[in-house]
């Protein structure tokens, strides 16, 4: 299974730290991966209105969907949380 998401409000850096304490192991700035699931993100900044920026981080799970589908909504929570 692969799934893509995108967060607004959180840096590269955060995203890696929460997949981290999600059982993940950092192998890259841009690559996490845990038992069963891995994760590629990367980064840019988009315009919100005429004068507001955000980061916006995308994160690629890949891994079998029993794995994954948990995965990602307990780091859509952590996410949530920080960036709003």
């Amino acid at each position: 299974m692969r799934e893509e998401r995108s967060f607004r409000g959180i840096s590269q850096r955060l995203a890696r730290h929460y997949l981290e304490n999600l059982g993940g192991e950092v192998e890259s700035d841009d690559r996490v991966v845990g038992d069963g699931w891995e994760a590629t993100l990367s980064s840019e900044t988009v315009g919100v209105g005429s004068t507001l920026t955000l980061t916006e981080v995308t994160v690629v799970f890949e891994g079998d969907e029993e794995t994954l589908e948990p995965l990602i909504e307990r780091f859509a929570q952590k996410a949530m949380r920080a960036g709003g």
